[in-house]
């Protein structure tokens, strides 16, 4: 599907840009590998370099996707989707809110005024719901299964929940609703689309029942959206967990088997 030609290599994020949307502290703390004990719990992962370098380049892969979003109607992102860090810590295997990072760095060009995160990860972007109130300007929206992490949610500017075992239909409907619905409501002038995968019926930690077929719909149904409407959409792969990589690899590849029919 894809040429050389056709990827793009982002560099580390700028670390003082990274210290305007997440607290000093906690940025500081994570490069120099001083978080407490509890911190490090939380987030999930030991730290080492190796998560310090991706975290680093998924933050600004996210910026570059909306920048390549906004020149060409779409681009993807073979990474990001952080949607649990939260401006003082780390949660859920999420450093860095790259969707936040993504979406503030987008306002600061004349051509947007207004910047939807559409989230589709099986579990609720409580991060990304926290930080977003500090930005009028980003809307954040969330389908996710009700009865999963976190256990504590947050709340986003729409909320969508959905009871456990939902499959293809009663998801897809819910998401061409929701999606028309934000989208008419606020007018974005770019769509960042979290297009997690861990709704899938075999997923490790989803509780959803959705297909590798729903999964592809739900993908077209959303790139197809934003194009009709002429509106740029920048995607990231988000959550997805097996312990298969190859089959967990597919349900990813959905998003870009959608684009690629599209576009």
């Amino acid at each position: 599907m894809a040429d050389k030609d056709d990827f793009h290599t982002p560099s580390s994020v700028d670390i003082e840009f990274l210290k305007q949307i997440h607290c000093p502290d906690y940025v500081a703390q994570f490069l120099t590998k001083k978080l407490s004990p509890q911190a490090i719990r939380r987030l999930g992962f030991p730290l080492s370099d190796g998560l310090l370098t991706r975290s680093l380049h998924s933050v600004s892969g996210t910026m570059l996707a909306c920048d390549l979003a906004m020149s060409q109607g779409i681009a993807l992102q073979l990474s990001g989707g952080y949607h649990h860090a939260h401006y003082h810590f780390g949660s859920g295997y999420c450093v860095f809110n790259d969707l936040i990072a993504g979406a503030v760095h987008s306002l600061a060009r004349s051509d947007i005024e207004k910047v939807l995160i559409f989230d589709c990860d099986v579990h609720q972007g409580d991060g990304t719901a926290t930080m977003a109130q500090a930005y009028p300007d980003i809307i954040s929206c969330s389908v996710h299964c009700q009865e999963n992490f976190p256990a504590r949610k947050q709340r986003s500017d729409h909320d969508i929940e959905l009871e456990r075992g939902s499959g293809d239909a009663l998801y897809l409907e819910t998401i061409t609703q929701t999606l028309a619905l934000v989208i008419r409501l606020h007018q974005p002038d770019l769509i960042i689309y979290d297009a997690g995968v861990d709704v899938h019926q075999q997923d490790d930690l989803g509780h959803l029942a959705l297909s590798t077929q729903g999964i592809f719909e739900r993908d077209l149904l959303v790139l197809s959206m934003a194009k009709a409407l002429n509106i740029p959409i920048a995607c990231v792969i988000g959550g997805g967990y097996s312990k298969q990589p190859l089959e967990l690899s597919k349900r990813h590849a959905q998003v870009f088997i959608a684009a690629n029919k599209l576009w």
